[in-house]
């Protein structure tokens, strides 16, 4: 069997695992993905501590000894949540070493009800970055408006970031600039810029989930034709502004002070459409430098069947830009699709971030010591 993963690998492409729960450190499973599936990295939301913390009874230990403290449901999801991510760093910690900082790297998210409003974005930042206290860590911030200077204050503090929930070629830009941004104010500061890390999470299936329900709805043999070429193409188009931004005169200054590429990191590559290759979000969009969170499904589908035959992205950007163009002329406007998508995103993250506070809530008071 040819191994996919060392290809992909090979090719400049990280993989990191879009997953973590505590029973996935304790039981060895991470290290193992690690050591055989080439993982390098691992991404969380809040939707993944979810989903963690109301399966199993792995947290069952910790919140007896949160609800014996009556310690509030918010501290407590952030106890327990920078617990699994220090844990995580810390089996990560050889891959980050060996790689100078470059791989290796846990991602947690800043409360998400917090992605409209700047200053405590970067506080919140601030205190994950304290609390994890791991330097393999990345502060997850959304790309929203108001992201955007927390972004550029947060990199000038010298913290490594994840910026998540990109949609759109021009918002994109817009973080490549606050990344920019926050390295020149780092330098001002004295800082060491090779110490500072950063992805630009683009997300990418929910993209022709959206566009692929316009196409249908027009049912036309044209829109048909169209069907599962946005996301990539979108993705495609992303890769070719990280290598404007990335080969400019302003990059080229930071560079020599010792700074660091922020990679595009391919986010949401798990394919929703049966039709699909399941496969197709990571074998479409292999290029040098670039990041790759998979789920675990798509993870075990790539190393079992995924055909890596190079760089898929390389002389694509005509082609891409022509797909994007045909879906305009349809009628169907990306500036619409790309907002309702971010706003989609923040309010499921909003979403999850709720259902975590009322299941952890549940486990605190089921844990709760009876008084006496």
């Amino acid at each position: 069997m040819t191994d996919a993963l060392k290809r992909l690998s090979e090719e400049g492409v990280a993989i990191w695992l879009d997953d973590l729960s505590r029973k996935r450190i304790t039981s060895g499973n991470l290290a193992e993905l690690i050591d055989q599936q080439h993982v390098v990295g691992v991404t969380t939301n809040p939707s993944i501590f979810q989903k963690a913390i109301s399966q199993g009874d792995g947290y069952d230990t910790q919140l007896t000894d949160l609800a014996a403290r009556k310690v509030t449901v918010e501290e407590a999801i952030r106890m327990i949540t920078t617990a699994d991510v220090r844990d995580a760093a810390d089996v990560l910690r050889p891959v980050f070493d060996a790689t100078g900082g470059k791989d290796g790297r846990v991602s947690i998210e800043v409360d998400p009800r917090l992605a409209h409003n700047t200053r405590a974005t970067v506080a919140e930042a601030k205190q994950l970055a304290w609390l994890v206290d791991r330097p393999n860590t990345l502060i997850k911030i959304p790309a929203t408006e108001a992201g955007i200077p927390a972004i550029a204050e947060t990199i000038g503090l010298g913290i490594s970031v994840n910026v998540t929930l990109i949609f759109s070629l021009e918002r994109y830009r817009l973080v490549m600039d606050a990344f920019l941004t926050g390295l020149e104010k780092a330098k001002e500061r004295g800082l060491d810029l090779s110490q500072i890390h950063s992805v630009a999470s683009f997300f990418v299936s929910r993209v022709d989930t959206e566009i692929d329900k316009r196409l249908d709805a027009l049912g036309t043999d044209e829109a048909k034709a169209l069907r599962g070429k946005a996301a990539v193409a979108n993705a495609r188009l992303a890769y070719q502004a990280y290598e404007e931004v990335f080969s400019s005169d302003r990059w080229n200054a930071l560079e020599k002070a010792g700074a660091n590429k922020q990679r595009p990191l391919w986010a949401s590559t798990g394919v929703k459409d049966k039709a699909y290759k399941d496969t197709m979000y990571v074998t479409e969009l292999v290029a040098p430098n670039t990041v790759n969170t998979m789920p675990e499904a798509t993870l075990f589908a790539t190393e079992d069947h995924g055909e890596i035959t190079g760089n898929t992205v390389a002389g694509t950007y005509e082609q891409a830009r022509a797909d994007l163009d045909a879906v305009e002329r349809l009628g169907i406007k990306y500036d619409d699709v790309v907002q309702l998508l971010e706003e989609e995103g923040v309010e499921k993250f909003e979403a999850s971030w709720t259902d975590l506070l009322k299941s952890t809530e549940a486990e605190l008071q089921r844990l709760a010591p009876s008084e006496g």
